[in-house]
């Protein structure tokens, strides 16, 4: 018998009804919004409340003094906190089940980029992600889903070796320091180059 050794779970779940119309307008709203690159990362944050939700409803049937409520419930409401999703004075398991897929994708790194000044739009703050500009802490992160906790937001800068800061140049920038440095020697390298050969 061939054993599975695949313990994993789906990361998101496709809508029930693909054709409805005021879900698709507000998905491309959502898109736009928070410069998403496809519906599936939508899905993927809906999935994520879905369970957070689940356990919420499932620690509000248990009884206040309940152990099980009492660890996981205060479990839930902490990782809440720590991401910003719930402030000081809406510290209960009822606010958890009113969280909207708008306040997780305000914690994106993506869209704290923004939020901070760093990018000039949302999309520019997706592409600085990618290609390694940006650092949380001491660690740079490509990963623009990036959840930001509330006490690594104020970490997030500029990598230091990043052209933006002054850093090694670009590849279009030393492209045209070597065009600059060779036009100003005098010309075409290549008819040197072939003079030394004979």
């Amino acid at each position: 018998m061939v054993r599975k050794y695949r313990n994993f779970s789906k990361v998101s779940k496709t809508p029930r009804r693909p054709y409805e119309k005021e879900r698709l307008e507000k998905e491309l709203k959502l898109c736009g919004e928070f410069g998403l690159r496809c519906k599936r990362e939508i899905w993927r944050v809906q999935v994520l409340l879905t369970k957070m939700r689940k356990t919420a409803r499932l620690m509000l049937t248990l009884p206040e003094n309940d152990p099980r409520r009492q660890l996981d419930g205060a479990a839930l409401l902490r990782r809440c906190a720590k991401y910003g999703l719930l402030s000081e004075d809406r510290m209960k398991l009822d606010y958890v089940l009113s969280l909207t897929a708008t306040d997780l994708l305000q914690r994106r790194l993506q869209t704290v980029v923004f939020d901070l000044g760093l990018a000039l739009s949302i999309h520019h703050s997706r592409v600085l992600i990618r290609q390694r500009h940006i650092k949380v802490g001491k660690s740079i992160v490509t990963v623009p889903s990036f959840l930001v906790r509330v006490d690594s937001e104020k970490h997030i800068d500029f990598a230091p070796n990043s052209s933006l800061t002054g850093g090694l140049p670009g590849r279009v920038k030393r492209k045209k320091l070597k065009a600059a440095e060779k036009k100003a020697s005098g010309g075409d390298g290549g008819d040197e180059e072939e003079e030394e050969e004979d």
